[in-house]
Protein backbone atom coordinates (compact mmCIF):
# COMPACT_ATOMS: atom_id res chain seq x y z
CA UNK A 1 0.00 0.00 0.00
CA UNK A 2 1.49 3.32 -1.03
CA UNK A 3 2.27 6.09 1.41
CA UNK A 4 -0.70 8.31 2.17
CA UNK A 5 -0.62 11.84 0.81
CA UNK A 6 -1.59 14.60 3.19
CA UNK A 7 -3.51 17.32 1.46
CA UNK A 8 -3.23 20.89 2.65
CA UNK A 9 -6.50 22.80 2.38
CA UNK A 10 -6.32 25.97 0.35
CA UNK A 11 -7.01 29.14 2.34
CA UNK A 12 -10.56 30.40 2.07
CA UNK A 13 -11.01 33.56 0.02
CA UNK A 14 -12.29 36.67 1.83
CA UNK A 15 -16.01 37.33 2.25
CA UNK A 16 -17.92 40.41 1.09
CA UNK A 17 -20.59 42.71 2.47
CA UNK A 18 -22.16 44.54 -0.48
CA UNK A 19 -23.96 47.74 0.53
CA UNK A 20 -26.66 48.59 -2.03
CA UNK A 21 -28.66 51.79 -1.46
CA UNK A 22 -31.77 52.22 -3.61
CA UNK A 23 -34.97 54.22 -3.89
CA UNK A 24 -37.84 54.32 -6.38
CA UNK A 25 -36.62 51.44 -8.55
CA UNK A 26 -37.12 47.69 -8.75
CA UNK A 27 -35.96 46.58 -12.21
CA UNK A 28 -32.39 47.89 -11.81
CA UNK A 29 -31.70 46.46 -8.32
CA UNK A 30 -33.30 43.17 -9.35
CA UNK A 31 -30.88 42.97 -12.28
CA UNK A 32 -27.93 43.77 -10.00
CA UNK A 33 -28.98 41.14 -7.46
CA UNK A 34 -29.30 38.55 -10.24
CA UNK A 35 -25.71 39.27 -11.26
CA UNK A 36 -24.59 38.86 -7.64
CA UNK A 37 -26.50 35.57 -7.34
CA UNK A 38 -24.51 34.34 -10.35
CA UNK A 39 -21.09 35.10 -8.85
CA UNK A 40 -18.50 32.34 -8.97
CA UNK A 41 -17.42 33.35 -5.45
CA UNK A 42 -20.12 32.33 -2.93
CA UNK A 43 -19.06 34.24 0.18
CA UNK A 44 -21.12 37.42 -0.03
CA UNK A 45 -24.03 39.16 1.67
CA UNK A 46 -26.08 42.06 0.33
CA UNK A 47 -27.16 44.81 2.72
CA UNK A 48 -30.05 46.31 0.75
CA UNK A 49 -30.66 49.80 2.14
CA UNK A 50 -34.27 50.66 1.32
CA UNK A 51 -35.12 54.37 1.16
CA UNK A 52 -38.70 53.84 -0.02
CA UNK A 53 -41.70 54.69 2.19
CA UNK A 54 -43.42 51.41 1.30
CA UNK A 55 -42.63 47.73 0.64
CA UNK A 56 -41.59 48.21 -2.97
CA UNK A 57 -38.43 46.14 -2.43
CA UNK A 58 -39.98 43.33 -0.37
CA UNK A 59 -39.96 40.89 -3.34
CA UNK A 60 -36.18 41.29 -3.65
CA UNK A 61 -35.43 40.01 -0.15
CA UNK A 62 -34.18 36.41 -0.11
CA UNK A 63 -31.32 34.31 1.22
CA UNK A 64 -28.17 36.42 1.29
CA UNK A 65 -30.08 39.70 0.97
CA UNK A 66 -30.86 41.63 4.16
CA UNK A 67 -33.05 44.72 3.94
CA UNK A 68 -32.72 47.71 6.25
CA UNK A 69 -34.27 51.14 6.07
CA UNK A 70 -32.81 54.64 5.93
CA UNK A 71 -33.90 58.17 5.17
CA UNK A 72 -33.25 59.43 1.60
CA UNK A 73 -29.66 60.33 0.72
CA UNK A 74 -26.95 58.04 -0.62
CA UNK A 75 -24.35 58.76 2.07
CA UNK A 76 -26.99 58.53 4.80
CA UNK A 77 -28.15 55.17 3.44
CA UNK A 78 -24.66 53.73 3.30
CA UNK A 79 -23.93 54.95 6.80
CA UNK A 80 -27.01 53.10 8.06
CA UNK A 81 -25.43 49.85 6.86
CA UNK A 82 -21.88 50.35 8.17
CA UNK A 83 -22.58 49.23 11.78
CA UNK A 84 -23.78 45.88 10.39
CA UNK A 85 -20.59 45.08 8.48
CA UNK A 86 -19.08 41.73 9.51
CA UNK A 87 -17.40 40.47 6.32
CA UNK A 88 -13.72 40.74 5.39
CA UNK A 89 -14.28 43.14 2.48
CA UNK A 90 -16.82 45.89 1.80
CA UNK A 91 -18.14 47.23 -1.51
CA UNK A 92 -20.79 49.76 -2.52
CA UNK A 93 -22.40 48.68 -5.82
CA UNK A 94 -24.83 51.13 -7.41
CA UNK A 95 -28.30 49.67 -7.86
CA UNK A 96 -28.02 50.07 -11.65
CA UNK A 97 -24.66 48.37 -12.24
CA UNK A 98 -24.00 44.74 -13.18
CA UNK A 99 -21.32 42.53 -11.62
CA UNK A 100 -19.42 40.31 -14.11
CA UNK A 101 -19.74 36.69 -12.99
CA UNK A 102 -16.13 36.34 -11.80
CA UNK A 103 -15.74 39.83 -10.28
CA UNK A 104 -15.88 38.92 -6.59
CA UNK A 105 -13.65 35.88 -7.08
CA UNK A 106 -10.97 37.95 -8.82
CA UNK A 107 -11.13 40.75 -6.25
CA UNK A 108 -11.04 38.31 -3.34
CA UNK A 109 -8.03 36.61 -4.91
CA UNK A 110 -6.15 39.89 -5.11
CA UNK A 111 -6.72 40.62 -1.44
CA UNK A 112 -5.85 37.04 -0.42
CA UNK A 113 -2.56 37.18 -2.31
CA UNK A 114 -1.43 40.59 -0.97
CA UNK A 115 -1.83 41.25 2.74
CA UNK A 116 -0.48 44.79 2.31
CA UNK A 117 -3.40 45.74 0.05
CA UNK A 118 -6.07 47.73 1.87
CA UNK A 119 -8.31 48.50 -1.08
CA UNK A 120 -8.91 48.25 -4.81
CA UNK A 121 -10.64 50.56 -7.24
CA UNK A 122 -11.60 49.94 -10.85
CA UNK A 123 -13.50 51.49 -13.73
CA UNK A 124 -16.81 51.35 -15.54
CA UNK A 125 -17.27 50.38 -19.18
CA UNK A 126 -17.07 53.94 -20.50
CA UNK A 127 -13.90 55.30 -22.07
CA UNK A 128 -11.30 57.70 -20.75
CA UNK A 129 -9.91 55.71 -17.82
CA UNK A 130 -6.13 55.49 -17.19
CA UNK A 131 -4.66 52.28 -18.60
CA UNK A 132 -2.00 51.62 -15.95
CA UNK A 133 -2.48 50.22 -12.45
CA UNK A 134 -1.06 52.31 -9.60
CA UNK A 135 -1.42 53.12 -5.92
CA UNK A 136 -3.84 55.93 -5.18
CA UNK A 137 -2.61 59.24 -3.82
CA UNK A 138 -4.32 62.51 -2.98
CA UNK A 139 -3.18 63.79 -6.35
CA UNK A 140 -4.19 60.96 -8.68
CA UNK A 141 -7.35 59.41 -7.26
CA UNK A 142 -9.74 61.88 -8.89
CA UNK A 143 -9.98 59.90 -12.12
CA UNK A 144 -9.13 56.44 -10.79
CA UNK A 145 -12.19 55.59 -8.75
CA UNK A 146 -15.93 55.31 -9.08
CA UNK A 147 -18.08 54.23 -6.16
CA UNK A 148 -19.37 50.90 -7.48
CA UNK A 149 -15.83 49.63 -8.21
CA UNK A 150 -14.40 50.39 -4.75
CA UNK A 151 -13.48 47.41 -2.56
CA UNK A 152 -12.04 47.99 0.92
CA UNK A 153 -10.98 45.83 3.81
CA UNK A 154 -13.49 46.06 6.65
CA UNK A 155 -10.75 47.38 8.95
CA UNK A 156 -10.25 50.36 6.63
CA UNK A 157 -13.98 51.12 6.67
CA UNK A 158 -14.02 50.88 10.47
CA UNK A 159 -11.10 53.30 10.65
CA UNK A 160 -12.43 55.85 8.16
CA UNK A 161 -15.96 55.83 9.56
CA UNK A 162 -19.07 57.12 7.84
CA UNK A 163 -19.59 58.91 4.55
CA UNK A 164 -19.93 62.71 4.61
CA UNK A 165 -23.70 63.21 4.54
CA UNK A 166 -23.29 66.64 2.98
CA UNK A 167 -22.28 64.68 -0.13
CA UNK A 168 -24.15 61.94 -1.96
CA UNK A 169 -27.17 61.75 -4.25
CA UNK A 170 -29.74 63.04 -4.91
CA UNK A 171 -28.42 66.59 -4.43
CA UNK A 172 -24.71 65.99 -4.62
CA UNK A 173 -22.02 63.46 -5.60
CA UNK A 174 -18.35 62.79 -4.91
CA UNK A 175 -18.91 61.03 -1.59
CA UNK A 176 -16.63 58.17 -2.68
CA UNK A 177 -13.77 60.55 -3.57
CA UNK A 178 -14.05 62.19 -0.16
CA UNK A 179 -14.02 58.73 1.45
CA UNK A 180 -10.92 57.62 -0.45
CA UNK A 181 -9.06 60.82 0.41
CA UNK A 182 -9.74 60.15 4.07
CA UNK A 183 -8.59 56.54 3.71
CA UNK A 184 -5.38 57.48 1.88
CA UNK A 185 -4.66 60.22 4.43
CA UNK A 186 -4.97 57.55 7.15
CA UNK A 187 -2.30 55.46 5.42
CA UNK A 188 -4.42 52.95 3.48
CA UNK A 189 -2.70 51.30 0.51
CA UNK A 190 -5.36 51.37 -2.22
CA UNK A 191 -4.61 50.37 -5.80
CA UNK A 192 -6.38 51.39 -8.98
CA UNK A 193 -6.63 48.33 -11.24
CA UNK A 194 -8.17 48.95 -14.68
CA UNK A 195 -8.81 45.23 -15.13
CA UNK A 196 -11.58 45.57 -12.53
CA UNK A 197 -14.47 46.69 -14.70
CA UNK A 198 -18.14 46.94 -13.77
CA UNK A 199 -20.73 47.77 -16.46
CA UNK A 200 -22.99 50.66 -15.51
CA UNK A 201 -26.05 52.15 -17.16
CA UNK A 202 -26.97 55.28 -15.19
CA UNK A 203 -30.13 57.28 -15.71
CA UNK A 204 -29.51 59.89 -18.39
CA UNK A 205 -29.55 63.45 -17.06
CA UNK A 206 -28.87 66.77 -18.71
CA UNK A 207 -25.21 67.67 -19.08
CA UNK A 208 -25.85 71.05 -17.46
CA UNK A 209 -27.36 69.40 -14.38
CA UNK A 210 -24.50 66.91 -14.10
CA UNK A 211 -21.87 69.60 -14.50
CA UNK A 212 -23.33 71.80 -11.77
CA UNK A 213 -23.88 68.91 -9.35
CA UNK A 214 -20.53 67.17 -9.79
CA UNK A 215 -18.64 70.46 -10.04
CA UNK A 216 -20.03 71.64 -6.71
CA UNK A 217 -18.97 68.39 -5.07
CA UNK A 218 -15.42 68.68 -6.37
CA UNK A 219 -15.12 72.28 -5.22
CA UNK A 220 -16.39 71.32 -1.77
CA UNK A 221 -13.93 68.41 -1.48
CA UNK A 222 -10.97 70.51 -2.62
CA UNK A 223 -11.54 73.02 0.16
CA UNK A 224 -12.60 70.51 2.82
CA UNK A 225 -9.32 68.62 2.44
CA UNK A 226 -7.10 71.66 2.11
CA UNK A 227 -5.74 71.07 -1.37
CA UNK A 228 -3.04 73.61 -2.29
CA UNK A 229 -4.00 76.66 -4.34
CA UNK A 230 -2.07 75.46 -7.35
CA UNK A 231 -4.13 72.27 -7.50
CA UNK A 232 -7.37 74.19 -6.93
CA UNK A 233 -6.50 76.58 -9.76
CA UNK A 234 -5.80 73.65 -12.07
CA UNK A 235 -9.13 72.05 -11.25
CA UNK A 236 -10.88 75.34 -11.99
CA UNK A 237 -9.02 75.96 -15.25
CA UNK A 238 -9.75 72.52 -16.67
CA UNK A 239 -13.49 73.09 -17.33
CA UNK A 240 -12.73 76.61 -18.54
CA UNK A 241 -10.42 75.14 -21.17
CA UNK A 242 -13.02 72.53 -22.03
CA UNK A 243 -15.63 75.22 -22.57
CA UNK A 244 -13.34 77.19 -24.87
CA UNK A 245 -12.53 74.08 -26.91
CA UNK A 246 -16.24 73.23 -27.20
CA UNK A 247 -17.01 76.76 -28.43
CA UNK A 248 -14.31 76.43 -31.09
CA UNK A 249 -15.91 73.15 -32.16
CA UNK A 250 -19.36 74.75 -32.18
CA UNK A 251 -20.55 72.22 -29.58
CA UNK A 252 -22.98 74.30 -27.56
CA UNK A 253 -24.17 71.47 -25.29
CA UNK A 254 -20.63 70.52 -24.28
CA UNK A 255 -19.70 74.16 -23.73
CA UNK A 256 -22.68 74.58 -21.38
CA UNK A 257 -21.63 71.43 -19.53
CA UNK A 258 -18.11 72.73 -18.93
CA UNK A 259 -19.37 76.17 -17.89
CA UNK A 260 -21.86 74.66 -15.44
CA UNK A 261 -19.03 72.50 -14.08
CA UNK A 262 -16.86 75.58 -13.59
CA UNK A 263 -19.64 77.47 -11.82
CA UNK A 264 -20.38 74.44 -9.67
CA UNK A 265 -16.76 74.13 -8.57
CA UNK A 266 -16.66 77.77 -7.50
CA UNK A 267 -19.97 77.40 -5.64
CA UNK A 268 -18.85 74.21 -3.88
CA UNK A 269 -15.49 75.71 -2.92
CA UNK A 270 -17.18 78.76 -1.37
CA UNK A 271 -19.77 76.61 0.37
CA UNK A 272 -17.12 74.48 2.07
CA UNK A 273 -15.85 77.54 3.92
CA UNK A 274 -19.16 77.82 5.78
CA UNK A 275 -20.03 74.13 6.09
Amino acid sequence: MGASVRRVAEPQLPSFDLVVATVGRTEEPARLLASIDAQSHPRWRVLLVDQNPDDLLAPLVRSGVERLHAQPGLSRARNAALPRINADLVAFPDDDCIYPVDLLERVAGRFASDSSLDGLTGRDDAGGWPAEAMLLTRGNLWNRAISFTIFLRAAVVAGVGGFDERLGLPRSSGEEIDYLIRAVDAGAQIEYDPSIMVPHRPTVRSLTHLGARDGASIGYILRKHGYPRRRVAGMMLRPAGGALLAVLRNDRARAQFHLSTLRGRFVGYRHAATA
